[in-house]
């Protein structure tokens, strides 16, 4: 088996495993309600950080709007929920269908917005996307959309005219923000998760993951050799932001009013944050980096008071030196290889190899 298969087999292996149990605890109640009000949360940020990691990680740009193309998915899924919330059933379907439309129509401005935006490069490819989801979020907080009995009715800055005020049924309303029929449960979170997770896994050892890769290690070698870099720049870029859209849609449907305030820049580093900290290209550093983070100031350090967000600063500092600065690259090697793990390492071989020579007699 391929060293790499082995990895993405271990990564989806394990967190298939982690978000079942943990989905089980809960509803079993083993859990308390604090703990599992943060799964759902937190296999949504998993879901975002991973997507980011394919830009910033494989294709090896930095792009400051993630939050822009969830605020796409987030605000057109729940807004189709509301729509056929009476049509279509069972709800499930509708939620399916829901999370598609989200996660295609982010694709689709994935690619308006990548045609022109991915002949930058660097700080300014940056400083253009933080822009798109800075537009995105302004455009959201002005949107209007009403029904009645003749149809819908749309405006922007201001509510809609001409509304039939008997059968009137205000869908997004501006500032105020839209409320979605919270359909989103743990168990939704994690069959996308994985979804999304499968797709990155078989797109990255592909032959366009591997042009990818070949564009972030050296962009003038890529072309030199005859890869489409735009092409293949525009195609991760796109499905980075439908992943980001699906996990918009879920976001939508699981808190009681959506407002676009939501979107700032701030979720945007937020979620640079967990992908840097991971390790950039890597899905499992992704998804683990998430997990503590994002459970951390709230399981252990909401207790600090006042020192929580200097606490975790400084978590933040430790980690990036341990995952990325030389000396803490050197210490986590010389661990590895220390007398102790070797041993440990070699006690796990006997046993395996032990078994094996029984399974064969």
């Amino acid at each position: 088996m391929r060293k790499t298969t082995k990895n993405n087999l271990i990564t989806f292996g394990g967190t298939t495993v982690l978000a079942v149990v943990m989905a089980v605890l809960s509803a079993a109640g083993a859990l308390n309600s604090k703990t599992s009000g943060l799964l759902i949360p937190m296999g949504i940020y998993i879901i975002l950080a991973i997507s980011l990691n394919l830009t910033v990680g494989i294709l090896g740009e930095l792009s400051l709007g993630h939050a822009g193309f969830m605020c796409i998915g987030a605000y057109v899924s729940g807004a189709f929920s509301l729509v056929f919330q009476n049509t279509i059933s069972p709800v499930w379907l509708r939620f399916s269908l829901a999370i598609i439309f989200g996660a295609v129509m982010a694709a689709v401005f994935g690619i308006l917005i990548g045609i022109p935006v991915l002949r930058l490069r660097g700080d300014y490819l940056a400083i253009v996307t933080l822009g798109f989801g800075e537009i995105m979020k302004s455009i959201a907080n002005n949107i209007y959309l009403t029904e009645d009995k003749n149809g819908l009715h749309f405006g922007f800055t201001n509510p809609p005219s001409g509304i039939d005020s008997e059968t009137k049924r205000e869908l997004l309303k501006g500032p105020i923000g839209m409320a979605a029929p919270q359909d989103t449960t743990i168990w939704a979170v994690i069959a996308v998760l994985l979804i999304c997770l499968a797709i990155l896994m078989m797109f990255i050892d592909s032959r366009s993951g591997r042009a990818c890769m070949a564009v972030r290690d050296n962009y003038i070698a890529a072309q030199s050799v005859g890869i489409n870099v735009t092409k293949y720049r525009l195609m991760a870029f796109t499905l980075s932001a439908a992943i980001a859209g699906a996990a918009g849609a879920l976001y939508s449907h699981s808190i009681s009013l959506l407002a676009a305030k939501k979107f700032d820049y701030n979720l945007s580093i937020l979620i640079l944050v967990f992908v840097v900290l991971g390790g950039l290209g890597s899905l499992r550093g992704s998804i683990i980096a998430t997990i503590i983070l994002y459970a951390l100031p709230e399981l252990f350090l909401r207790e600090a008071g006042n020192l929580r967000m200097l606490l975790y600063a400084i978590i933040l500092i430790v980690m990036m030196l341990w995952t990325n600065a030389p000396f803490g690259i050197r210490l986590r090697e010389r661990i590895l290889n220390s007398g102790f793990v070797m041993k440990l390492k070699a006690k796990f071989n006997r046993k395996k190899a032990g078994a094996g020579g029984a399974e064969n007699e």
